[in-house]
């Protein structure tokens, strides 16, 4: 069934349509729910969530072409996740203290090669609540500190800050893997 077809037939509310998108669809936009709230608990209720508001609001999905229903159904996702960071109330007020936070350059995207994706996705998972949800709209949804602080309701200089402090912590974290691997 094409993209094209499958999203008229959800529009239509047919069941099978909608088993079908969820199936094709599920494990990328889970991916992304674990990415904003890193345990497989809370991402799993943003998942059920998110596919109730899709289902919900997909009669105003517009088919744009080839690959607009999972840009459209992505974009569901991660404002799903985000209002549920909000919910929580916790996001960007952690501090991290100064002392955790390395003093390193950073890394060269060379050696990241050597480092799994389920390792490195896991790191991001285990940032802090508000530095994770900064770095992942910076990293993975290609926004501006701009358009961050807009989203979340923080100054531009606290994106800044939070982003650099994940990064730093990930730094951290890249370094302890790399000599424990190399152990």
């Amino acid at each position: 069934m094409s993209e094209e077809e499958l999203a008229f037939r959800c529009k239509r509310e047919d069941m099978n349509a909608r088993r079908v998108l969820y199936e094709r669809y599920g494990g990328a936009l889970m991916a992304i729910c674990l990415r904003y709230t890193g345990d497989r608990d809370t991402a799993e209720d943003v998942l059920h969530d998110g596919f109730l508001h899709i289902f919900e609001s997909i009669k105003q999905f517009t088919y744009q072409g080839s690959g607009s229903l999972k840009a459209w159904l992505s974009r569901v996702m991660v404002n799903e996740a985000l209002g549920f960071l909000r919910k929580r109330n916790a996001q960007v007020q952690q501090e991290v203290l100064l002392d955790e936070i390395p003093d390193v350059p950073d890394t060269d995207d060379n050696s990241l090669d050597k480092i799994p994706q389920a390792v490195l996705m896991q790191m991001i998972r285990e940032l802090p609540e508000g530095y994770r949800t900064v770095f992942n709209l910076y990293v993975f949804e290609d926004k501006s500190h701009k358009e961050i602080s807009s989203i979340l309701g923080i100054t531009e200089r606290t994106s800044s800050s939070q982003f650099y402090r994940a990064k730093s912590l990930l730094i951290k974290k890249i370094n302890e893997y790399r000599k424990k691997e190399s152990q």
